[in-house]
């Protein structure tokens, strides 16, 4: 694969970034409003951001300011790490600082800002709103209203050996479940499938596993949450996408050590050729296409599998949004328009590979031949949710950690953890 990223550390930050913001243990949950009345205020003003390790959003600035010689963008570059990223925006909308005009945060982040008036809501039809991934669309929304502008987006995508397929029989990535483990019982008949492993995802106590246990719960036909807010993991469904998880542990379909795994812990298993299938984001085909990685040539992406068919993948993502304390807000949401639209992300997609929000640029030929799994995560974001969109975000991901983790340790049956979960999530229902 042919990719102009700089790749190794900066890929992986940004990556990772991109799928999990973190976040620490939320505040008390503020009476959900809506925002007050935008302003049109004009100038210089600021964007708030974290680091950019590709170089490329200095570009994309420099682009706007080259048109805008009385409303300059200044980057302000918050810590590499998304929790404490949350941290300095939570601390400034606090104190209600205009130190920042648009904030980069992250989709999870969409429900508290817009509920605690931190952010003002944008209009659908100043941003070409139609022309966004659906899916993606919906994490900037709360109650109904737009308040940031979907940029980057992504989905968890199967990473699967497809040599080892071909030489166990099995023509097509596994569609189920049980096709997945029936495929790897083939491929362990092999000599080539010695010692190599059936699947991880991302499974260690913390925001990975809250993303691989929702998926499970929708790949079941369930769902976490309701759509008035109210838990559902209690129900036949979500157990069962957790007796997915359980089971293959139990089962030794998820090898033991994976209890570890975050991203990059499953990324260097499968890319030394230990896993034959593997649940990550995008940024893994890259590395995966490197000389130096064994699989290179030998594994290809599909969506994820589910209990009955196709699984639905959580989304990551980051947002756009403009700040209710800002004094340009005219500047900032034309701003937020530029960054969003199709001409932007084309360019800006051309020269990193973190996937975009722009339902265009997955049908594009040329982005298509740069890179080759988008077709595949198109497909993942038409079946894919986003994480629970509440107010207390911080709180419920810990939660889902604490149950989610007793239970594939072990600690707890699948009814024990599930019943402690829906009467934990109760309890912060906004």
């Amino acid at each position: 694969m042919r990719t102009k990223t700089p790749l190794g550390a900066a890929v992986t930050a940004l990556a990772l970034a991109l799928g999990l913001g973190a976040c620490g243990a939320g505040d008390d949950a503020a009476a959900p409003t809506a925002s007050g009345p935008a302003n049109e205020g004009r100038g210089p003003f600021t964007f708030a951001t974290g680091k950019d390790l590709t170089g490329q959003l200095q570009k994309l600035a420099g682009k706007w300011n080259a048109a805008h010689a009385n409303e300059q963008v200044r980057i302000v570059e918050l810590p590499e790490a998304a929790d404490q990223q949350r941290q300095q925006l939570v601390q400034n909308a606090q104190i209600k600082s205009d130190a920042f005009d648009v904030l980069n945060i992250d989709a999870v982040w969409t429900a508290e800002f817009a509920a605690r008036q931190w952010v003002v809501e944008l209009a659908k039809d100043k941003l070409d709103s139609a022309g966004f991934v659906p899916a993606a669309l919906r994490t900037g929304m709360y109650r109904d209203r737009l308040y940031a502008a979907p940029w980057l987006t992504g989905t968890g995508i199967l990473y699967y050996r497809k040599d080892l397929l071909t030489k166990a029989g099995v023509e097509q990535p596994p569609k189920t479940w049980a096709e997945m483990r029936a495929a790897c019982d083939k491929v362990k008949k092999l000599p080539a499938g010695r010692g190599v492993d059936c699947y991880a995802g991302q499974h260690d106590k913390y925001e990975g596993l809250t993303v691989n246990f929702s998926e499970a719960v929708q790949s079941a036909g369930g769902t976490v949450f309701d759509a008035s807010g109210a838990p559902q993991v209690n129900t036949p469904q979500a157990k069962a996408g957790l007796r997915f998880l359980v089971d293959g542990f139990a089962q030794d379909v998820i090898p033991k050590e994976a209890l570890t795994f975050k991203e990059e812990e499953g990324r260097r298993r499968f890319q030394d050729g230990k896993l034959v299938f593997h649940r990550n984001w995008a940024y893994v085909y890259a590395l995966a296409s490197e000389d130096s990685a064994k699989v290179k040539g030998r594994f290809d992406v599909a969506p994820l599998p589910g209990k009955d068919g196709l699984g639905s993948g959580t989304l990551g993502g980051n947002n756009l949004a403009v700040s209710a304390f800002s004094k340009r807000q005219a500047s900032a949401r034309d701003f937020v328009a530029f960054m969003t639209s199709l001409e932007t992300e084309r360019d800006y997609g051309k020269k990193q590979s973190f996937p975009l929000s722009r339902a265009a640029l997955y049908d594009d030929p040329e982005m298509i031949k740069l890179y080759p799994y988008l077709p595949t995560l198109k497909e993942g974001l038409l079946h894919a949710e986003s994480r629970p969109a509440v107010v207390r975000y911080g709180d419920v991901t810990a939660a889902v950690q604490e149950h989610v983790s007793a239970a594939v340790n072990g600690e707890k049956s699948v009814d024990e953890a599930a019943a402690g979960l829906q009467d934990a999530l109760a309890k912060l229902k906004d």
